[in-house]
């Protein structure tokens, strides 16, 4: 439940507009209630209470919220909304069109809605999807092989090609927690805050700021809770000193090798991410003409909300439209004084 819990707080801080309609936040301290791709300004996470839907929230005695207005919904999400039980519940795979005929759209439209609000096609979400019921059947003590049929997929092979992409392991492994994989981590200090960076021998795998390094470690522990994770700060310096160069302002290259889990689409952005260059930002819009998608600015604005590895690929260098700061999944004071730092002229001059 915990974990249900810091998932939705996450989709909220990213206004992950694929989630309207799925639950509201309440906020106590305004008596309001939101969908959780409200625009106005986040409240402190200890202000705040989930809800299955509007008629809950009221029955607790919240009120809607007049930005949002969690109450309506816009035939194009009603659309989406179908389009995605659909794909929930289907017993094998959907092709695009027999989805749109459910529907009731074009193919081409259907698409072309769909990508921009959950930042995949159907084809990709169908993909997430049957991982996902995998990882399920998995963790409830399934069999690799009961957990790949019952997840849709046609033979052991398709599973097996897709795992390390989505798993970070064999499917194997993830069954057992992580059972016999190897993380290594690494704490420093640094101005703003302690950095945690840990890696398994393909690459980096989680980066993140804290104020508590035995915070940082427990969270690190718990979501590799099965493999061997063990502190080595030697063996971590070859990534550990990189990252702090670039948190102190220098021009350093980042180009440290990641074994990260990500959907087709976080791949696209996060890759643009890595080539923004020291000093310079780019906007949410940028990005998604960049990666030839230019209506899916929301879902890039998710795929930053989501990076698991702070600083290797960054994205305090993505901004709103009109230069100003947007959020940081790490606060947006630590954001501010990455980007002053780099665009300070001698940093930028530091190396070459």
């Amino acid at each position: 439940m915990q974990t249900e819990l810091q998932n939705r707080w996450q989709q909220v801080m990213a206004r992950d507009a694929r989630q309207d309609g799925r639950f509201v936040f309440a906020v106590r301290t305004t008596g309001v209630y939101c969908r959780p791709s409200c625009p106005s300004r986040r409240p402190r996470r200890e202000s705040v209470e989930f809800f299955a839907d509007p008629n809950e929230a009221e029955r607790a005695g919240y009120r809607a919220c007049l930005r949002c207005k969690p109450t309506e919904i816009s035939s194009q999400a009603q659309y989406i909304a179908c389009a995605r039980q659909l794909l929930d519940n289907a017993e094998g795979v959907m092709t695009l069109n027999e989805l749109s005929k459910r529907v009731g759209l074009s193919p081409f439209h259907l698409q072309r809605l769909f990508k921009r609000s959950t930042g995949l096609s159907p084809r990709e979400y169908q993909s997430a999807r049957r991982m996902q019921s995998v990882k399920a059947g998995l963790r409830n003590g399934q069999d690799v092989t009961t957990a790949l049929y019952d997840a849709g997929y046609g033979s052991p092979s398709r599973l097996y090609e897709k795992a390390p992409q989505q798993l970070g392991m064999t499917p194997g492994q993830y069954s057992r927690g992580g059972a016999g994989a190897s993380v290594t981590f690494a704490i420093a200090p640094t101005s703003l805050g302690r950095l945690l960076v840990a890696a398994t021998e393909r690459g980096l795998c989680a980066v993140r700021f804290g104020e508590s390094a035995s915070d940082l470690e427990r969270d690190l522990r718990r979501e590799f809770h099965a493999a061997e994770v063990h502190r080595d700060n030697a063996a971590m310096k070859k990534y550990v000193e990189p990252l702090l160069a670039v948190i102190r302002g220098e021009n350093t290259a980042i180009d440290l090798p990641l074994d990260v889990r990500a959907t087709a689409f976080q791949a696209k952005v996060w890759e643009k991410l890595r080539q923004i260059p020291h000093g310079e930002t780019r906007s949410y819009g940028e990005i998604a003409r960049e990666i030839a998608e230019p209506s899916a600015v929301r879902a890039v604005a998710r795929a930053c909300a989501n990076n698991p590895v702070a600083i290797a690929v960054p994205c305090h260098r993505v901004v709103r439209s009109d230069g100003a700061e947007s959020g940081y999944r790490w606060g947006m004071e630590r954001k501010k004084q990455l980007l002053a730092r780099e665009q300070k002229p001698h940093s930028r001059q530091k190396t070459a």
